[in-house]
Parts: structure tokens; C-alpha cells; sequence
């Protein structure tokens, strides 16, 4: 499967990304996954299909709340507040990258 991309990330959060944003927030999270797991589970900087989920699930959280701090904000009577943001793995997602992460020996 190919490297994810910022029409992946729309597809899974079912909504339109803007194409700039989207691919930032994608190569963000994959350094961060390549850096975690040392390149293990990557051939030619292509993420196989396990660590592919891992950079999209995490990039969803980063662009659900760019901002990463929590927030609320109201225009006349609607409102809105961010309380969710990317500030590490999940649970599912740090079980996946420990199969592949080097450790020092």
C-alpha cells in the first residue's frame, strides 16, 4: 500500500482536508513513527500497511486540534471547544509501533 496522504486522512475522518494542512500533518507524524520504530517497517520511506494506520490515526487527533491545547470558542449562540489533541500515542498505536521499535542494547 502506499504512503498515506492528505485524501487518506479525509477519507478516514470523512471530511475534506485542505491539501497543505493535510500532507504536513502526515509528514509530522510519519518522522515521528520512522524516528519511534529507528526506519523499521519502512521500505524506500514507504510505511507498511500496520504503521500506515498508526500515522493515520495519530494524524487525525493532530488535525482535529492543530492548536494541541484545549479550547473553547463561541459565536453569538453557537459554541464550540477542542478538549482532544495529538500529545503521543495511543494505546493501540504504541502496542503497534513497540512490534517494530529497535531498542538499545
Amino acid at each position: 500500500m502506499p504512503a498515506p496522504t492528505y485524501l487518506d486522512l479525509g477519507d478516514l475522518m470523512g471530511r475534506t482536508v485542505r491539501p497543505e494542512q493535510g500532507e504536513a500533518v502526515i509528514q509530522n507524524i510519519t518522522a515521528m513513527v520512522k524516528a519511534y520504530t529507528r526506519g523499521v517497517g519502512f521500505a524506500n520511506g514507504v510505511p507498511n500497511d500496520e504503521l500506515r494506520a498508526v500515522i493515520l490515526s495519530a494524524a487525525c487527533r493532530m488535525i482535529a486540534n492543530p492548536r494541541g491545547i484545549e479550547l473553547g470558542e463561541s459565536v453569538g449562540p453557537q459554541s464550540v471547544s477542542f478538549r482532544g489533541a495529538f500529545t503521543g500515542w495511543s494505546v493501540a498505536e504504541a502496542f503497534t509501533l513497540n512490534r517494530y521499535r529497535k531498542r538499545a542494547e
